[in-house]
């Protein structure tokens, strides 16, 4: 039996212009440190300093991803409602 040792987050940051960026990775913390460089994804350069507003944890890189394409189709509207449980969980 195999033992998987890694963990996949989706996260989804809120930029200092009230946007929101979701992605996936396997070491949430360096990520967002990235971000917040200007060594990230390409949409949050120069709109940092970010801050997380939802994080998911995975067991499997497929589910995150799969968990990434999911979030980035939903409106506005529908990414505060899922922060907004995030928050009242934490």
């Amino acid at each position: 039996m195999i033992k998987r040792k890694s963990k996949y987050y989706v996260y989804i940051l809120q930029c200092k212009d009230g946007t929101y960026y979701t992605g996936y990775t396997n070491n949430l913390e360096e990520r967002i440190k990235l971000h917040n460089k200007g060594d990230g994804a390409k949409y949050v350069k120069g709109r940092g300093p970010v801050k997380l507003v939802y994080a998911k944890e995975y067991r499997y890189y497929k589910n995150a991803l799969n968990a990434e394409k999911e979030i980035k189709s939903y409106t506005r509207k529908e990414k505060e409602e899922l922060i907004g449980t995030y928050e009242k969980n934490r």
